[in-house]
């Protein structure tokens, strides 16, 4: 796809030990694959969604989905970005940023999960730098937002550590259960007080009428 039609394609965040950007077809077949593999271990259910229920295929087809989807339902004033997360070149996740009437409320949010055998070893947390470089220090958000589940240590540990704090909880229904999430948000002021990887970061310019500004 040539970024001159589609300007997210020209986005490049460029860290220490990964890049992010929008995956091409075959890097996105890969990736598919990758979730395919397994993205949390048995037992575990990190996600309100339950894309990675089911079988390998399920799994596969719920992330090509989930990206063409996003794609061709962008409007400037709901918009959401899957970046692939490529580490020499191989990709090993997804991370993501989303926001709705960004030009007004001036807040994302944001998604991700790597193929388990890349877990564990920063990468998740470089990632989601990245998406908070773009979208402070390019983008100009004012806050981001996520939600965890209260057992997800991991995800709890990410957050805590790039400067979130906590900003209520949330419920949700799942298999007839009630399903309490922790909402957390990290400010403009928060961000700018944290010790963060440097990422390069391009193309910029052309997406800002894109995301609404």
């Amino acid at each position: 796809m040539d970024s001159d039609l589609w300007p997210p394609f020209g986005l490049r965040l460029s860290g220490e030990r990964v890049e992010l950007r929008l995956p091409r077809e075959e890097e996105l077949g890969r990736l598919a694959r990758l979730a395919g593999e397994g993205v949390h271990r048995d037992g575990e259910r990190p996600f309100l969604t339950p894309w990675t229920e089911g079988s390998a295929e399920d799994r596969e087809r719920a992330v090509l989905r989930g990206h063409w989807g996003a794609l061709a339902s962008w409007r400037p004033e709901d918009w959401e970005l899957g970046f692939g997360v490529f580490r020499g070149g191989e990709p090993i996740g997804l991370v993501g940023l989303r926001a709705r009437d960004f030009a007004v409320v001036r807040e994302v949010k944001t998604w991700s999960w790597l193929g388990l055998e890349h877990q564990g070893q920063g990468y998740g947390t470089e990632a989601r730098s990245g998406l908070l470089t773009l979208a402070f220090d390019h983008l100009g958000a004012e806050a981001a937002l996520t939600e965890v589940f209260q057992d997800n240590h991991a995800s709890q540990r990410v957050s805590r550590k790039l400067g979130y704090v906590r900003d209520g909880i949330s419920v949700d229904a799942r298999d007839g259960e009630a399903l309490v999430s922790d909402r957390l948000r990290l400010t403009r002021e928060g961000w700018a007080g944290q010790v963060r990887p440097p990422f390069d970061v391009e193309g910029v310019p052309a997406c800002r009428p894109m995301v609404g500004l």
